[in-house]
């Protein structure tokens, strides 16, 4: 019995057992999940500071990305831009001309509009008057160049005769200074002379006919561009107001009509200093003897107003107007007279008067014809000016390019 109760005592016994290991295993199970509940606010801390991390890091490098094509993108228009106003010079310059055609002639239009002449039929008198008056100058230019060629051979002997008499001076002082440097040759080798024939008016013609027929094509239409600027110009300034959004259309009216009236006052502050420039050469001229003084003096005066290039083109009318008649005293008088001039338009008068009017410092005048020089040539020089003006205007009306319009201007800003 005691065997049998022993053997069926048994199994509640190790039914015990079984409980108690269970209870054992699901205290485990269950203070590991505490422990793995308890650690996981931690993980998932860490997990996402790394992330956000990464995120920083990724939208750091898309902004460097983003700045970097942004730059290349802004060297590749500027080049590009660049490229356009190179090639299309002749259509720019033509253009550009002929706006500062059309504000010289518009003061004419407007008074004969007071004397209430239709605005194109002002226009037309005008554009005749001044184009009868530019072929009356050519022609009257034209025949002083043919009796300048006549008598070029009288002035080419004595202008020979002059460096001759030089040269041969300054050959003879080589001469005694190499005796005296170098030890005497017996024989001497002799020296080959190469002959080249020049080149006749009709090859050069020939050789630049493509230049001379765009030059041609280009002058041609410069009384028409004129025309209809002036006949339309009240149209052009109200439509091109209106191609503006219309909360920018008062800015965009102010910024046109200051570029006007800057361009009024750098045409008026040109003929006021020229004009000046043209009296006293004409004076000095005069009292030189050279004949048509009043025109050389108009033309080496206004001549002057030309950054660089001017004093070589001033020269030039004098200088081969007295070559003949004028000694040395005279012919210095004139270099003195001219280069005096023009460093004293250039360096005092000009930036008083129509720097002033501008209010453009001189290092950004400079750079500006130093660039379109390089870009046009000759023509840069005269539009430069205008050009960085409207370019000054337009940046001191848009707020982005406001500190570039204090750094063309001559004044500190206050902020």
């Amino acid at each position: 019995m005691a065997l049998l109760y022993g053997s069926s005592a048994m199994p509640p016994r190790r039914l015990i057992t079984g409980r108690e290991s269970l209870n054992t295993q699901t205290i485990q199970g269950l203070d590991s999940n505490t422990e793995t509940k308890i650690d996981t606010p931690v993980a998932n801390q860490a997990i996402q500071a790394a992330i956000v991390e990464q995120a920083a890091e990724e939208v750091e490098t898309l902004h460097a990305s983003v700045k970097a094509g942004t730059v290349a993108q802004i060297v590749v228009a500027i080049i590009a831009t660049i490229g356009l106003i190179y090639l299309l010079k002749l259509v720019l310059v033509t253009t550009l001309a002929s706006i500062l055609l059309a504000y010289v002639l518009e003061p004419a239009v407007a008074g004969l509009k007071r004397l209430h002449v239709s605005r194109s039929v002002g226009a037309l008198i005008v554009v005749t008057v001044g184009l009868m008056l530019a072929l009356g100058l050519t022609y009257f230019s034209y025949n002083r160049a043919l009796d300048f060629v006549e008598e070029l051979p009288r002035y080419t002997s004595s202008l020979r005769d002059s460096v001759g008499g030089i040269r041969a001076k300054a050959d003879k002082l080589a001469e005694q200074a190499r005796s005296v440097v170098e030890p005497p040759k017996a024989h001497q080798k002799p020296i080959p002379v190469r002959l080249e024939q020049s080149q006749s008016v009709t090859e050069v013609i020939t050789e630049n006919s493509a230049t001379i027929a765009d030059l041609i094509l280009a002058v041609g239409f410069v009384p028409f561009l004129v025309y209809f600027m002036l006949a339309s110009k009240d149209h052009v300034h109200v439509t091109t107001v209106r191609l503006f959004p219309k909360e920018h259309r008062l800015l965009a009216h102010r910024t046109v009509g200051n570029i006007s009236g800057m361009i009024r006052s750098y045409i008026l502050g040109n003929f006021v200093v020229g004009l000046g420039n043209a009296l006293i050469c004409g004076v000095v001229f005069w009292y030189l003897g050279i004949q048509y003084f009043y025109f050389i003096g108009a033309i080496s005066g206004f001549a002057t107003l030309i950054p660089y290039l001017g004093v070589f083109l001033a020269l030039f009318p004098p200088l081969a107007s007295g070559l003949g008649t004028l000694h040395r005293t005279g012919l210095l008088t004139i270099l003195v007279t001219v280069v005096g001039m023009h460093a004293i338009t250039m360096n005092l008068i000009y930036p008083k008067v129509i720097g002033s009017r501008l209010s453009l410092n001189p290092l950004a005048v400079s750079l500006s014809l130093l660039f379109w020089s390089w870009i046009w040539g000759a023509p840069g020089l005269i539009l430069a000016i205008p050009l960085l003006g409207a370019l000054k205007i337009i940046c001191d009306h848009v707020d982005p390019l406001e500190n570039l319009g204090c750094w063309l201007g001559d004044t500190i800003p206050s902020k």
